[in-house]
């Protein structure tokens, strides 16, 4: 009886441990199973993502963000951060997407009016930085003492990058009469401006006579008009008796393609071979000259390392025909086209679409175009916008080409 009793003993103990065996492994995996799943939400951003489409992918985050965010969600924002994120991962610096809202300031630049302080910028890809390219003459910006190579490092307070530059852009410009502060890196010095912002009417061809009957003309940027506006001020230069021409192109950052291609067009013969464009599936596009020249002098262009983009198409189509030859140091080296798309929503993606070649199918991109001629300004002279004339040991070298 006794041994019996301890028998139900030892058997009800060990239904106790069984039990709490079976307990304790439903809750480990139950734990296990848990973890594994909340695991699994993250994991797949980096793991699942990798295999799908961006769609996929996106509506992964979107839903770990409804989950999880404390905050309030602007889907709208959220919409343009991807769209900018997605583009700017291309890694190209002149492929970029236009907010419906600054699609129009971006339009009246290419129109060449806005309302700011009169600066061209690039993005600088060494430093990841705004660059100032150039100011625009007699702008508040060139009053003030801002200089070519002048890196902005703030607006208004804020720092920006060199990806923030459609921001920067946006964030300079307001309303006429207003300031804005900036500051910039120059050299190894910052420097803080405060400036006001005035209706900026873009006309950059600018022309004179120098000695010995040589014509001098002189623009910061290709804009629509810019053709008209140089072949007006040629025959202006023309009445006073030129014999000879020289086109400044130093720290002109390029702009409207067709405007470089019409100028071309004044000095080359018909059907001259302008430029080559070349798409992505290596399809050639060419453009030529449709006219009789109505510039029949010797020109000699000015380059400089700011000579970029429809400057490089101008001076390197006309040292390719014979018609021109350069003068100063190697140009900038932007050799590929953006298109600018309107999407239906109203923004924009100006895109790099096309790569182009001189008439000797020579490739700018990265490389720029070496003068016939390479001339440096003097150690002394710091911007080329303000150096006087008999400083300009390239302009007198030019001069010197034409004599």
């Amino acid at each position: 009886m006794e041994e019996k009793k301890r028998f139900k003993v030892y058997k009800i103990i060990m239904l106790v441990i069984l039990v709490a065996f079976i307990t304790f492994l439903c809750t480990s995996i139950g734990m296990y199973q848990y973890f594994i799943n909340d695991k699994t939400n993250y994991s797949m951003l980096s793991t699942k993502a990798s295999n799908t489409d961006i769609t996929s992918t996106l509506n992964r985050y979107k839903k770990i963000i409804d989950q999880y965010f404390l905050g309030e969600i602007d889907e709208e924002k959220l919409k343009e951060g991807a769209i900018k994120g997605y583009v700017e991962g291309l890694d190209d610096p002149y492929t970029e997407y236009i907010s419906k809202e600054d699609m129009k300031d971006y339009l009246e630049d290419t129109m060449g009016n806005f309302v700011g302080i009169g600066i061209y910028m690039v993005k600088n890809t060494d430093n990841n930085k705004v660059q100032v390219l150039a100011p625009i003459k007699n702008s508040p910006a060139e009053k003030a003492g801002i200089l070519p190579g002048d890196l902005i490092l703030t607006v208004d307070g804020i720092t920006y990058t060199g990806d923030d530059m459609s921001v920067v852009s946006t964030k300079i410009k307001g309303e006429e009469g207003t300031t804005v502060k900036i500051e910039v890196l120059r050299e190894n010095e910052t420097k803080s401006f405060e400036l006001k912002r005035e209706n900026i009417k873009v006309n950059p061809v600018e022309g004179k006579v120098l000695t010995k009957q040589i014509g001098y003309i002189e623009f910061s940027s290709f804009d629509e008009g810019t053709a008209q506006d140089f072949k007006a001020k040629y025959e202006e230069l023309q009445k006073q008796g030129i014999q000879s021409l020289i086109i400044d192109l130093r720290n002109n950052g390029g702009g409207i393609v067709d405007e470089a291609l019409e100028i071309a067009d004044y000095i080359a013969n018909k059907e001259d071979v302008l430029l080559y464009e070349v798409d992505k599936n290596n399809k050639e596009k060419v453009k030529k000259s449709e006219n009789d020249p109505i510039i029949n002098l010797p020109v000699v262009i000015l380059t400089n390392e700011n000579t970029a983009s429809s400057s490089e198409i101008l001076a390197g189509a006309l040292k390719d025909l014979g018609k021109a030859r350069t003068c100063g140091t190697k140009t900038y080296g932007k050799g590929v086209i953006q298109q600018l798309l309107t999407l239906p929503d109203g923004s924009g993606l100006k895109i790099t679409s096309e790569k182009y070649l001189t008439p000797n199918k020579t490739e700018i991109n990265k490389i720029g175009i070496e003068p016939d001629e390479k001339v440096e300004l003097p150690g002394t002279v710091k911007n080329v916008l303000l150096v006087e004339e008999k400083d300009d040991t390239q302009l007198q070298k030019a001069i010197e080409m034409l004599k």
